[in-house]
């Protein structure tokens, strides 16, 4: 098979030609239709994330078809079904966070495209438990950013509350799903980006926001909570002065630089800061549940394998609104 490989941290990726993969026991290999590019794979290849598997085929928002399937998987994933592949590889099971229900604090994770090899390929091995069938998900390209972007804004939504007003802080792949999400619930969605960014300024208003303007300005009206999909910590007490008297922020990043000092008065009045690690896959079934009620609609930019390096480049410097997206069975495909 062909995969674009990360073979050190801080380094381009390379286009390679490895073995295709067998799944052992309880495993499924999958034939990648798409694979989503996320700012968890920045983080990565830049070595913000410190302890990847290298070399390493990154991308953890995959939706393919199974090709083979190991002994002891279950009757429902059979060749040929359509199926997603998130960030939460696998837990151990036994430890004090996966006995309470919190696998996504697991002692033991495994996670997909980081500490196991991803979708940046044309074939990925998958433990079966931690897949989730996408029977009635007809376009792979639209699915993909939604096992990530859609299930980490799912889990950070539920960590904010049932709030009326919601501010989105970043404007990307999540950022568009949630808001779209939100709309559907009847919630008010206020949308902030970098100064000067009247594209998604734009896109946010498009999806239903009532407002948009600069992370630095004040929104008309304060805000239940507030999630931080930006990894910049000087949004935090930002964010802490547009949140009303009990307010939350939620940080849904996995990353984030470090967040400034600031005066215990804007977090006072019960304000709190919380963070969001991983997923669980409950959240999973959740929020694969509820998307094709929501009727969201994905914005999408479509890259070859072999360009996964522009797609990433692409993404860091913000040249295109919503979700950057790798499809294998593509070549020369501009973006």
């Amino acid at each position: 098979m062909k995969a674009m490989v990360l073979e050190a941290s801080r380094s381009p990726l390379r286009l390679r030609d490895l073995p295709d993969p067998e799944p052992g026991p309880g495993e499924i290999r999958v034939r990648v239709e798409a694979c989503a590019v996320c700012r968890t794979d920045l983080h990565v290849v830049d070595g913000d994330l410190t302890q990847p598997k290298l070399p390493l085929v990154p991308g953890h928002e995959i939706v393919g078809r199974i090709d083979k399937v190991g002994p002891g998987v279950g009757d429902g994933l059979t060749p040929g079904r359509r199926v997603g592949i998130p960030w939460l590889g696998h837990t151990c099971g036994h430890c004090a966070y996966c006995a309470d229900g919190h696998e996504n604090l697991c002692d033991e994770p495994v996670f997909t495209g980081y500490t196991r090899d991803g979708g940046f390929a044309e074939l990925t091995v998958a433990d079966a438990a931690y897949c989730f069938p996408l029977d009635g998900f007809d376009d792979p390209v639209a699915a993909a950013p939604l096992m990530c972007a859609g299930l980490i804004g799912w889990r950070s939504l539920k960590a904010a509350g049932d709030g009326r007003r919601i501010g989105l802080y970043g404007f990307g792949a999540a950022a568009h799903i949630l808001a779209q999400v939100l709309r559907w619930q009847g919630r008010e969605v206020y949308a902030f980006t970098r100064a000067g960014d009247t594209d998604a300024q734009q896109l946010a208003l498009s999806l239903g926001a009532v407002w948009a303007g600069a992370s630095e300005e004040a929104p008309p009206a304060l805000l239940d909570a507030a999630i931080l999909f930006a990894p910049v910590g000087a949004l935090v007490p930002l964010a802490l002065k547009a949140v009303k008297k009990g307010g939350r922020v939620v940080c849904g990043g996995i990353h984030m630089s470090d967040i400034p000092g600031f005066p215990y008065r804007i977090l006072w009045e019960e304000r709190s800061i919380v963070s969001v690690a991983n997923l669980t896959r409950r959240d999973a079934t959740e929020f694969l549940a509820l998307a094709p009620r929501a009727g969201i609609v994905m914005t999408t930019h479509i890259y070859p394998l072999d360009k996964a390096g522009v797609a990433l480049d692409d993404l860091r410097a913000g040249r295109f609104q919503g979700a950057a997206v790798l499809v294998p069975q593509l070549s020369g495909v501009r973006a």
